[in-house]
C-alpha cells in the first residue's frame, strides 16, 4: 500500500481538560471525545497516520507535564504505532519536531481535531498552512469553554468560519477517511 500523504493531528485532548478543578466543565465535551475516537478509529482503518500534540505546562499548570491531568484521554489514547509530539508553546510547530516528523512521512495534508478552539486548534491550522500544508479542520472535532464575551459555541462556529475564508477546508467528521477516501490515498 502507498503511504498516505494525510496524516490525522490530534490537540490537546489531555485528561486535565476535562476534569480538572482549574478548569470548567467544557462545551460538548463527551461528544468531542467520541468524535475524535470515530475519527481515529477510521485513519488508522485507512492506514492514515495518528499524530497528538501533548502540552506539556510549567509547574502549577492544569497540564502541568508529568501530571495526571497532562496524561492524553484515555479515550483516545494511542496506540504503538502513533505518535506524540510534545509542546510547551500554543504552536504545535515552534520548538517540536512535528514539521520534520511529517517531512519525513511524505505528509502533505493535515486533519486537524482536538482543544482549544480559539487557541492551539487556530495556531496548528494557520501555522500548518503557512508552512505548505493542506490543512482539513474537523468542523465539529474541536471545542473551548465559554468565556465572558461569547459561548463556546460561538467560538467554535467564527473560528469554522474565519479558518475556512483563507486557511483550512472544514469537513464533517462523519465525511473524512470513508471508503472513498481510502481509494484516493492510496493513489496519490
Amino acid at each position: 500500500m502507498i503511504p498516505s500523504p494525510t496524516a490525522l493531528l490530534i490537540v490537546d485532548v489531555q485528561l486535565g481538560m476535562f476534569e480538572s478543578p482549574l478548569i470548567p466543565p467544557m462545551n460538548r465535551g463527551d461528544e468531542l471525545l467520541a468524535t475524535i475516537s470515530g475519527l481515529i478509529i477510521r485513519a488508522r482503518e485507512a492506514g492514515v497516520p495518528v499524530i497528538y500534540v501533548q502540552h506539556c505546562g510549567a509547574k502549577g499548570h492544569p497540564l502541568e507535564e508529568g501530571t495526571r491531568p497532562w496524561a492524553l484521554h484515555p479515550k483516545i489514547g494511542p496506540q504503538k504505532q502513533d505518535t506524540i509530539v510534545r509542546k510547551r508553546f500554543c504552536d504545535s510547530f515552534h520548538q517540536t519536531d512535528l514539521h520534520e516528523l511529517l517531512q519525513s512521512k511524505s505528509i502533505t495534508k493535515l486533519v486537524v481535531a482536538g482543544i482549544q478552539s480559539e487557541f492551539c486548534v487556530d495556531t496548528a491550522c494557520r501555522r500548518a498552512f503557512s508552512l505548505g500544508y493542506e490543512v482539513i479542520l474537523v468542523k465539529d472535532g474541536h471545542s473551548t469553554w465559554d468565556t465572558d464575551v461569547l459561548k463556546a459555541t460561538q467560538i467554535v462556529t467564527h473560528h469554522n468560519l474565519t479558518l475556512s475564508s483563507s486557511f483550512v477546508k472544514v469537513a464533517m467528521s462523519d465525511s473524512l477517511f470513508q471508503r472513498q477516501d481510502l481509494k484516493v490515498a492510496a493513489t496519490q
